[in-house]
């Protein structure tokens, strides 16, 4: 078996170490030795994208964390911005040995807004572990300079501008609908399969832009120009002012984690929640995570469902704004 490094194998955690410590007995008896084997983890868009870049991260270190072994293999199931794979999750074997990547606030905004085949309490989410702020490109050699150059070319061409992003009622979709109403313009949103094929088609200049995020700039540098990211202060990182410095209230992004399927034993939630939150608390994985422009959160079961609660609220307010009843 590997050998634990020191802080995967002693780090204990405030919420979860508590939680888990009710559990101690069904683990020594029940699953002592998960994770035995490889566990699938389904990430519900196409490669290329954050949800599979930080699922790679994860999967070099997951190993290292999960006390009896056992180790990720990443797979895809791509479809109408993620609602396909969600809409899998609950058929799939709910032993511990199948996970999937999960997104905010695509899975509360989609099913408010038609049949998606499934609604948000179906999502038994077990832990939040990053999220990547809003941010509006462009290619380099577009003549959009500015954020106010952009917002003069829409209003001189209303709904001319192409701005591709990631599905429909997504946390990309959402920021387009939020800046068109602050700036006063219209634009005419393209959504894609993932992010991966949202920045070929930035990069092939196949739209004009796109709602993307900061960790997009930090990948291709020169060859594509931030105008403004949705953040309250600058990223360090990251050359780009925010939307709140250039007269704009905008903040927001995607929340990413990790869910399973229903009817998984809760005490293998639990030791999930506990690895992924070790993975998170890794000084390499940090480095890894916060050089790709990623910032990271730590929500787990014991705060689930006050963060849900508190996620489905503000978003009741931006699906009017987005037109869903």
């Amino acid at each position: 078996m590997t050998r634990i490094p020191f802080y995967c194998r002693s780090l204990k955690f405030s919420g979860l170490s508590v939680v888990a410590a009710s559990f101690a007995l069904a683990f020594s008896v029940a699953k002592a030795d998960y994770p035995e084997h490889t566990i699938n983890y389904v990430i519900p868009f196409a490669p290329g994208g954050e949800s599979d870049i930080t699922a790679r991260f994860q999967e070099e270190f997951f190993e290292q964390c999960a006390d009896d072994g056992g180790s990720l293999a990443i797979q895809y199931k791509a479809g109408a911005g993620g609602a396909t794979g969600w809409a899998q999750l609950n058929r799939m074997p709910a032993d511990g040995y199948t996970i999937m990547g999960t997104n905010l606030p695509h899975i509360i905004l989609q099913p408010m807004d038609k049949d998606v085949g499934y609604k948000t309490e179906d999502l038994q989410n077990i832990y939040w572990f990053h999220y990547t702020p809003d941010a509006l490109l462009v290619p380099a050699e577009s003549d959009i300079d500015t954020l106010q150059d952009f917002i003069d070319k829409a209003k001189e061409n209303p709904g001319s501008i192409t701005l591709g992003g990631t599905g429909l009622q997504s946390g990309n979709h959402l920021a387009q609908v939020r800046f068109d109403q602050l700036a006063g313009i219209t634009t005419s949103y393209i959504p894609f399969k993932g992010t991966g094929a949202v920045n070929t088609a930035l990069l092939g200049s196949q739209v004009d832009g796109s709602w993307g995020y900061g960790n997009v700039k930090l990948q291709f540098e020169d060859q594509v120009k931030c105008l403004a990211i949705a953040t309250e202060e600058r990223l360090p990182n990251i050359d780009c002012p925010t939307f709140k410095e250039l007269g704009f209230d905008l903040t927001g992004g995607v929340y990413r984690g990790i869910a399973v399927p229903k009817d998984t034993p809760e005490e293998i939630q639990l030791k999930l929640a506990d690895i992924i939150e070790k993975i998170n608390h890794n000084p390499d994985f940090v480095k890894k995570m916060e050089d790709g422009g990623f910032v990271l959160v730590n929500i787990g079961p014991d705060k689930m469902d006050e963060f849900m609660a508190e996620q489905t609220k503000a978003l009741e307010k931006a699906a009017k704004e987005m037109g869903i009843k």
